[in-house]
């Protein structure tokens, strides 16, 4: 193999060449679109166009959708409206959302997400942090308990106010059921929100069969630029700028428009809704050659998150005995990109909160590696690296004092 192999692309995706095509051409339409010169106005046409494509990805209206610099921001938006005046200005649903001050996340949220709850908790909030099984789905009995209290209490401050549960998790793959999650918070009338940066562009996402109020996803995950993503808010739902000064995107979001970013944005929304069902078969199949590949050649080792309700492009896998970052670097020689886990997480010596929150413990933890295979995985590069990773873990393991039962 004379190429690198690539399979950290839950981290980032390469830039698909006619989303980069497009990019490079767009530079050249530089005015500013709230310009109302012809050139702005053309540059505000380009905006439009890729709001109605990311739109049309999670089928959404248009003027649902507020572009953002990425996930993390569009996840901030949505916990800083939770403490702004614009909570109580609706016009959807005559909820009582003043004087909640009960939100709820699961224990395996990307880290924007479990911050952002954390400093609401710090401002008076009541965070509950839903407990996972072994293969990271969320206690759903525990959930309805929460929500059933709350809407049962006299006291308005224990109501749930907000429930943010990502769709698929980036580490292990695991999918949550929103679509029920999110039908219950309506029933005890909450608000809900999906983080769904992992799952768009890797599986059908539709935010009306969801039923969610708000809804995160990023263009640099589904083969687009970085710097720009978008939230997606219902209609009449409260939401509170965050970034504030201008009139763009409706006052939701100041600045001048990062246009090439958008228009990229939208041209690879158009790719990753035309090949979903390509992507799809083509990942899920190469990552069950690569976990029965590992399964066959490697003993002793564990395979994470759920079995069926998973991301088809995601294999995260616990090697006993073996320590994760000695396997990535000895894999880097070798000219392979994986992960240990979450990207945003790599400069932590902790283990993944994410794992042990399914219950594998401290040691089994540091011992895990994410492959996130994507569209331009090859059947050469899986076959590759199932030759060349069972020799890593059989001399990591002869160096090891840890042993592996």
């Amino acid at each position: 193999m004379t190429k690198r192999i690539y399979l950290d692309y839950n981290a980032t995706t390469p830039i698909d060449p006619s989303v980069r095509d497009l990019f490079v051409s767009e530079l050249d339409t530089y005015a500013n679109g709230s310009s109302m010169h012809e050139e702005g106005r053309t540059v505000a046409k380009h905006i439009h166009e890729a709001r109605e494509r990311v739109a049309s990805l999670i089928n959404a209206n248009p003027d649902e959708v507020i572009f953002t610099s990425g996930g993390s921001e569009s996840n901030n938006t949505v916990f800083n409206t939770m403490v702004s005046p614009a909570l109580t200005q609706t016009t959807l649903r005559k909820e009582a959302w003043g004087g909640r001050k009960t939100v709820i996340i699961s224990s395996i949220e990307h880290p924007c997400v479990l911050e952002s709850a954390a400093r609401l908790e710090g401002l008076g909030y009541t965070v509950h942090r839903l407990p996972v099984d072994s293969q990271g789905v969320v206690d759903t009995e525990r959930y309805r308990a929460i929500l059933s209290e709350g809407a049962a209490s006299g006291d308005s401050a224990k109501k749930v106010l907000l429930v943010s549960i990502m769709l698929a998790n980036n580490e292990i793959g695991t999918v949550q059921a929103i679509k029920d999650l999110a039908r219950l918070a309506h029933e005890a009338g909450a608000l809900f929100h999906t983080d769904a940066v992992q799952a768009v562009g890797k599986m059908p996402v539709d935010v009306r069969d969801l039923d969610v109020d708000y809804l995160t996803l990023s263009a640099h995950k589904i083969y687009g630029p970085k710097g720009v993503g978008a939230l997606y808010v219902r209609k009449g739902m409260p939401i509170e700028a965050f970034i504030k000064g201008g009139h763009q995107e409706h006052g939701h979001r100041a600045g001048t428009y990062n246009a090439p970013a958008i228009v990229a944005f939208g041209e690879a929304a158009v790719v990753a809704e035309r090949e979903l069902g390509e992507y799809e078969e083509k990942t899920r199949r190469l990552r069950n050659r690569l976990r029965d590949g590992f399964l066959a050649a490697i003993p002793d080792i564990r395979i994470n998150g759920h079995p069926e309700l998973v991301l088809p492009n995601t294999l995260n896998v616990s090697f006993p005995g073996a320590e994760g970052e000695a396997i990535l670097l000895m894999l880097d020689i070798l000219g392979i990109s994986v992960s240990t886990g979450s990207a945003c997480a790599s400069g932590s010596l902790e283990p993944s909160h994410v794992l042990l929150a399914t219950g594998v413990g401290p040691e089994l933890a540091h011992g895990s590696i994410r492959f996130s295979l994507g569209k331009f995985t090859t059947e050469e590069e899986i076959d590759y690296v199932i030759e060349h990773v069972p020799p890593v873990i059989k001399k990591l393991r002869g160096m090891s004092t840890v042993a592996t039962h």
